[in-house]
């Protein structure tokens, strides 16, 4: 178990190996590693710049950047000088960028690139913001150069008292960051974690998942969302090694070149792979497949357990499918977590199935993030696992389930009304999620917010529908409708490398992908998949109105935020048209 007090015993452990590798970086054509030493010299030369500046403990500073080495060196810079960084989405558009800066009171803003530097110029009146730093080289007008402020950092490697005793000043109380939520319902909101709401919940949520010194990780999901930056703590802080990837379209090819050791991602991630898979499966390899697929199933209690089968078939169904799937992750992963949305029970069940255990976790912001998660002792697939020992939970009475513990955040930013509507009086942590306990495991079905009530009276969670359509290789999201009336329907944004491919195979001839998803094969194709789910759910949660869109949804399109969670509302207003025509022109 970690024995952490502040953020900054995270840096005190990472910076404290000397010449041992703690990062990897990819840059000309290689990855390059960052020892323990660099680490700390270039923390320090950040830190000596800051203060130059006259950055004080409690000030803040915005960064805005993909995955990189720059990254770590400024978080560690700013919470171990007990100032406060407040990480922003690079898909922000200028306008929420302005926002967030001036709510914050932000005095400067680190960003990566020209894109973000640019929307930092449009962004209007920033009458706090008084530097500009970019990590990228350049001709930037009136903005400091990330790599000038490290070029003092090789002076700095060695061990300072001064130094180290800064970064022992923060107390668990001190706020550490303000993360704004990604706003899928209302304005974003300044989520205020201290170093202790931080440490708490690393001290026990990677407790039990044999995370290890020398392991290996590919940070990759945004380290502007809470759950990736808390991994990456827990991996410097328990002496793993971590790959930084500023792209996604790079995670490919990463995976292959690091054969990461430890593995985390939403589970859009985990879903691709699974469809990928199923995609490329033709003819006989599709045979061999659903073979190999039906040996995992027999074995599934043996796999839930994390032990190796020896049954019949399952060597040959490992050298001819399981290993190659594993090799999709770098052909070394050990531990696979899933977090920021829920994993969905097909998906977590066709990885059981070829020998893949998911270590599924669930958590919110506002609780640092983690509440509960599965772990090599305590596993059940379809939960999100036990809660952490440090964490209190309880259900209202109807059935949202609520939270108190030192992880939970101390308020929003500047929004003490906000704040009051988020605890019960007796000061409870509302979480919005309908849940439930069994045998200790916890189980989320929904969103309170997002529960669809029929005109007959009768409540319905979409979630777990759209996670049993997303199964299908030609279906990339799923919506569904229905609130106040008297049907459920579904809005389809597929997953067009697979659609492209069925239509070839089916003789289908489509210019675009609007002409695509019109062709009435096509049509019918989904309506078919439509009413082979529909088969396992209630009458009353049954689909009845299908439609097709040519756009494949993603973040930079607005409709699901960067945990690839859907925004139904932008989804709803967006289509509200094709709602009309299901509803006979009424839409509420």
């Amino acid at each position: 178990m970690l024995e952490l007090q502040t953020v900054n015993s995270v840096f005190e452990r990472m910076s404290s190996k000397g010449e041992e590798t703690v990062v990897l970086w990819y840059t000309a054509g290689a990855w390059k590693p960052i020892t323990s030493k660099q680490m700390y010299g270039r923390v320090r030369a950040m830190v000596e710049q800051l203060k130059k500046w006259g950055i004080e403990p409690g000030d803040r500073i915005a960064m805005v950047s993909e995955n990189r080495w720059e990254w770590a060196v400024a978080d560690f810079a700013i919470l171990g000088m007990g100032a406060v960084d407040v990480p922003l989405y690079q898909t922000l558009t200028p306008e929420q960028m302005a926002f967030m800066l001036n709510n914050a009171g932000a005095k400067i803003i680190i960003v990566s690139t020209r894109d973000q530097y640019d929307k930092v110029v449009a962004a209007g009146s920033l009458p706090e913001l008084q530097r500009v730093i970019v990590m990228d080289s350049g001709d930037f007008p009136n903005a400091d150069s990330f790599a000038e402020i490290m070029k003092r950092a090789p002076e700095l490697e060695e061990a300072d008292a001064a130094f180290d005793a800064m970064v022992k000043e923060t107390k668990p109380e001190d706020l550490a960051t303000i993360i704004y939520t990604s706003g899928t319902t209302g304005d974003p909101k300044g989520v205020m974690l201290t170093h202790g709401n931080l440490a708490s919940n690393l001290r026990f949520s990677t407790d039990g998942l044999d995370v290890r010194k020398g392991d290996t990780s590919i940070s990759f999901l945004p380290l502007s969302h809470v759950t990736a930056r808390h991994l990456d703590y827990a991996l410097y802080a328990l002496g793993a090694v971590l790959a930084y990837c500023p792209k996604f379209d790079n995670l490919a090819k990463a995976m292959k070149d690091v054969r990461p050791t430890v593995f985390l991602a939403v589970p859009r991630v985990y879903e691709k792979i699974r469809q990928s898979v199923e995609h490329k499966s033709t003819g006989l390899k599709k045979t061999i497949l659903n073979w190999a697929i039906g040996r995992g199933k027999a074995n599934e209690e043996i796999v839930k357990r994390g032990e190796v089968p020896s049954g019949p078939g399952w060597k040959l169904a490992n050298k001819l499918v399981y290993s190659k799937i594993r090799e999709a992750f770098g052909g070394r992963a050990r531990v696979f977590i899933a977090g920021g949305a829920p994993l969905g029970m097909d998906t977590a069940a066709w990885f059981i199935h070829v020998g893949i255990r998911i270590f599924e976790g669930y958590g919110m912001t506002e609780t640092s993030p983690v509440i509960s998660r599965n772990t090599y002792d305590a596993y059940r697939i379809g939960t999100v696992g036990q809660v952490v020992p440090n964490m209190e939970t309880r259900m209202a009475d109807d059935g949202e389930l609520e939270v108190k513990g030192p992880a939970v955040f101390v308020g929003y930013w500047t929004n003490a009304e906000a704040t009051k509507k988020e605890f019960t009086d007796d000061g409870w942590f509302k979480t919005g999620d309908i849940g439930k306990i069994e045998d200790g495991f916890l189980s989320i079905t929904d969103r309170k917010k997002e529960l669809l009530k029929t005109s007959g009276g009768k409540f319905i969670a979409p979630q777990p529908i759209e996670n049993k359509l997303k199964a299908n290789t030609v279906i990339g999201q799923a919506a569904l409708i229905g609130d106040r009336q008297k049907f459920a329907s579904v809005i389809i944004s597929p997953n067009f490398e697979a659609l492209n491919s069925w239509a070839k195979q089916n003789g289908v001839n489509a210019g675009d992908h609007a002409a695509l998803v019109r062709d009435p094969r096509v049509q019918k194709m989904y309506e078919d998949l439509v009413a082979k789910i529909n088969g396992s759910l209630a009458p009353y949660e049954s689909i009845k109105k299908v439609g097709v869109v040519p756009e494949e949804w993603s973040v930079e399109g607005g409709e699901l935020t960067p945990s690839m969670k859907l925004k139904r509302r932008v989804i709803t207003e967006r289509y509200k048209d094709m709602i009309a025509k299901f509803y006979g022109g009424d839409v509420h």
